[in-house]
């Protein structure tokens, strides 16, 4: 686990102090609903209720006798209560606490997962409408394709948040299951209604059928879950990573006026924030798998998954947690340079609209073959040779002869090829954009320098916090 990158919340909710709690919690209200219907005197569970506690260390010293850590901690609760301990776990396995414990340390953290994905979502929102209009050329294969802005790249990652927010909450929401149907799951010393009631008392629903243990495709769900979580971050870290190189240039991550690149080169401004980023994610990936294989156990239960998941649990929601937070704050201060991207767009002088060319082409009566066989021939050769690829259609009488001289120009007009973009704003964004569509457009005139001067002012105050977590 990581620790000291970790919100304390988080780093609370996986302690040992707080695991005991929550098995303690449980252990209450199955008594409490057991002294309800008649299976435990009410003096005890009202006797348990207010006496039972634990100290960590003890519990420690007992296990180390033991080698049971729920007979341990069973054992130190009894000591405290007294008497009327011999009722406190009374019909039920250790997995019935284990388990539906675990359930509840889940939905805790859980919960500040979900609050990190709404944040990242709302700040791709706000950065895909301030560069909404901002044009940039489209990269397939890492070659020019056809343009783009770069608030639609931004717009593409908020809809892929958003699918992560819903298989999330999906996800969070099969784990929210407990059981109390003991051994072997057949509930031979309570039964289902007692369990379900149990279950109600602490927030949780009963598992529909168990074995000694909460079936593990449950686990497997939610930890690939977090997988994918850790590959959509890793996903936006890779591209910053690449507009971020000295050859592209387009964006960069928030780089401080004290920080240092490199011991040996000056000049360095490193993305180390996107290379943790991609980093991490690969630990949150492999942990998934660690979680698939969880799933076959031997019969109604082995302890195989066990050590596991005292691990990968902690781990990934921890991870998730720093990566999710890291991912927000990337996003939040980058640096972006419209005036790059345009200047990439033009590198190639018009070569990206070689499509746009070939349909007009073909809509004035020339065969797709042929029509192919034009434009490539000019596209090669201002590739290869360097030159003007408008210049050479404009002089090339077999085109001018068939497609209008007008048509031509429309062919490379920039605003023809984005004309959609609104559309697709509206669409993922569902809403009227009107009045977002304004700001927007002042913003792409003015918006990186603006943007740039404004987290250069707001990052002062916490350089040395951004520089400790990039160490």
């Amino acid at each position: 686990m990581i620790p000291r990158y970790t919100r304390p919340d988080m780093g609370r909710i996986w302690s040992e102090e707080n695991r005991f709690r929550t098995w303690l919690a449980v252990e209450v209200a199955a008594t409490q609903t057991l002294a309800q219907a008649g299976l435990v005197p009410k003096d005890a569970a009202k006797a348990i209720q207010q006496r039972a506690g634990f100290s960590v260390e003890r519990i420690q010293e007992i296990e180390a006798e033991v080698r049971h850590d729920v007979i341990a901690f069973t054992t130190a609760v009894a000591e405290i209560v007294g008497p009327h301990a011999r009722w406190f776990h009374y019909g039920l396995t250790s997995n019935d606490v284990v388990d539906t414990a675990q359930a509840l340390l889940v939905t805790q953290a859980s919960a500040i997962i979900a609050e990190d994905l709404q944040r990242l979502a709302e700040v791709l929102k706000r950065r895909a409408w301030e560069f909404k209009d901002t044009p940039q050329i489209g990269r397939t294969h890492g070659v020019h394709a056809e343009p783009i802005t770069f608030g639609f790249k931004l717009a593409n990652w908020y809809s892929e948040t958003q699918r992560n927010i819903a298989r999330f909450q999906e996800a969070a929401e099969g784990m929210r299951v407990g059981k109390f149907s003991g051994a072997v799951g057949t509930f031979a010393h309570l039964s289902p209604e007692l369990e379900e009631k149990i279950c109600a008392r602490l927030g949780l629903k009963a598992a529909d059928i168990s074995s000694q243990v909460i079936q593990r495709d449950r686990h497997a769900h939610y930890l690939a879950t977090l997988g994918v979580v850790a590959s959509t971050l890793d996903k936006i870290a890779t591209e910053i990573r690449h507009l971020q190189r000295t050859e592209v240039r387009e964006a960069e991550e928030f780089f401080s006026e004290k920080q240092k690149g490199s011991s040996a080169m000056p000049h360095k401004r490193n993305p180390v924030t996107c290379e943790q980023i991609s980093g991490l994610a690969r630990v949150v990936r492999s942990n998934a798998q660690a979680a698939l294989e969880n799933i076959p156990l031997w019969h109604e239960r082995d302890i195989s998954h066990s050590s596991v998941e005292r691990v990968i649990l902690p781990d990934s929601t921890t991870l998730v947690d720093y990566l999710l937070q890291k991912t927000t704050n990337l996003i939040d201060t980058m640096f972006v340079y419209p005036k790059r991207m345009l200047a990439n767009l033009e590198s190639t002088k018009g070569l990206v609209f070689s499509g746009q060319l070939l349909l007009d082409l073909v809509e004035h009566g020339v065969s797709r073959e042929d029509a192919y066989r034009l434009v490539q021939g000019h596209a090669m050769r201002a590739w290869k040779e360097d030159l003007d690829f408008h210049r050479l259609v404009l002089d090339d009488k077999t085109i001018t002869s068939r497609v209008p001289a007008r048509q031509i120009e429309h062919a490379f007009d920039l605003k023809r090829q984005l004309r959609n973009i609104d559309k697709i704003f509206a669409r993922v964004f569902k809403e009227d954009g009107s009045r977002r569509n304004r700001k927007s457009s002042l913003s792409a005139k003015n918006g990186a320098l603006t943007r740039n001067a404004q987290v250069r002012r707001e990052s002062r105050r916490s350089t040395s916090k951004r520089r400790a977590t990039q160490s």
